[in-house]
């Protein structure tokens, strides 16, 4: 690993995707300052050094040996695993000793929140934080070089919904919870892309930096659980302020159980909303590989399974999603993304009244826990539309059967 900026790095901040930079403004968040810009530059050659020695010595002695141990730790916790290897006692002696930071009741605020935007928060985060996070074309790198392509963007998207599904559901987030446990498969998955990648002959470390890095991981973790929480407030989806802070509390937590640095990870919203910007200031340089995963999105719905009025459905989901892409994203983005241009962008119109009833319905007493229920419900229904299995967390990278 070289100690030099990767030339991925842009030599000034790029600009970031619409909606971002108009909440930026509005939180008086201005781009990175030099010192800060080249903090993310510095970043791409950095990786998860607890994880990735974990790895290296799984390798070493076996990784289909070393399992099924790893798996009863994260099941029931490191002191259940008879005679432990001092290397995994290591690593969950540190992930088993929460932080003492970690607010409970602040995890659970954030789970009924992000559970009451329901479906709608899962699109958010298909059609806006994935499809626009095609412009980082660094982080492209990696995923087509780990099947992408091959296993397709509609199993890849329905595992990242079944992590976050996992990391938000009531009590996900406790020692040994479901969202714990995917949390930290999710990591090893990592770790191991990591070492295949970078050990491949064409992969340019001075170019690419470190597959997997931190910078990489800090941009995917806030696009994947604040963003659609920022971008719900473009459909009429509110929460209280108390509810904002929880969200970006669950952020920090679940980073930080993903291998994160603290120095990428936010204390408070604003602070997320921050992180949000400058990592996309620092990655949203799009190229060929932009189009390449993205426009595949654009025919997924194509293939999604509806029990009544398939053909149907399945034109008006791509309309549908295409619609929400085109309202956050802007035209110019679409363009560069390879994907339609011409769609209206009628599903958010459509959905701001509606939602802007339901966000104030949320207030009344058990409000939010009824809109919760609901919104849990809902979820599971569209990831059987998308999947008619249940996904396996990591299944669209070939590196999966090193990691059974």
């Amino acid at each position: 690993m070289t100690s030099q900026i990767p030339r991925r790095h842009p030599t000034t901040p790029a600009a970031v995707p619409p909606g971002v930079a108009a909440f930026a403004r509005l939180l008086r968040i201005s781009a990175p300052d030099e010192a800060q810009f080249r903090r993310y530059g510095e970043a791409l050659n950095e990786g998860d050094p607890l994880m990735d020695d974990l790895v290296d010595w799984m390798v070493a002695v076996g990784v289909k040996t070393i399992r099924p141990k790893f798996e009863l730790a994260l099941e029931r916790g490191i002191a259940h695993v008879d005679d432990a290897p001092q290397e995994l006692r290591d690593f969950f002696a540190v992930v088993e000793g929460t932080p003492s930071w970690v607010d409970h009741d602040a995890l659970r605020t954030a789970g009924l929140a992000m559970n009451s935007s329901g479906v709608d928060g899962l699109y958010i985060a298909r059609d806006v934080s994935l499809v626009g996070g095609y412009t980082f074309s660094g982080f492209n790198q990696t995923l087509l070089r780990t099947g992408a392509l091959e296993k397709g963007s509609n199993t890849r998207f329905a595992e990242t919904s079944q992590w976050a599904i996992d990391v938000i559901s009531a009590g996900g987030l406790d020692r040994f919870g479901a969202g714990y446990r995917s949390t930290l498969r999710v990591r090893l998955i990592h770790s191991l892309v990591r070492r295949h990648v970078v050990a491949m002959e064409d992969w340019d470390s001075d170019l690419y930096g470190l597959p997997i890095n931190q910078t990489d991981m800090a941009a995917t973790i806030v696009g994947s659980l604040v963003a659609p929480a920022l971008g719900g407030l473009g459909i009429g989806l509110f929460h209280t302020p108390a509810e904002y802070a929880a969200i970006a509390h669950l952020t920090r937590y679940v980073g930080w159980l993903m291998g994160i640095s603290d120095e990428f990870l936010p204390t408070d919203f604003s602070g997320a909303v921050r992180l949000l910007h400058h990592t996309s200031a620092a990655l949203a340089v799009p190229d060929g590989t932009s189009k390449q995963l993205a426009r595949p999105m654009a025919d997924d719905p194509l293939t999604w399974n509806y029990p009544r009025m398939q053909a149907a459905r399945r034109r008006i989901a791509r309309s549908q999603h295409l619609s929400i892409s085109t309202f956050f994203l802007g035209r110019g983005a679409m363009r560069t993304l390879g994907l339609p241009t011409n769609t209206l962008p009628w599903y958010p119109l459509v959905k701001i009244p509606v939602n802007l009833v339901e966000s104030a319905l949320r207030l009344l007493p058990g409000g939010r826990e009824r809109s919760a229920a609901r919104g849990v419900r809902a979820q599971q229904r569209f990831l059987s539309v998308m999947e008619a299995a249940p996904v396996t967390i990591g299944a669209t990278t070939h590196l999966a059967s090193h990691a059974a």
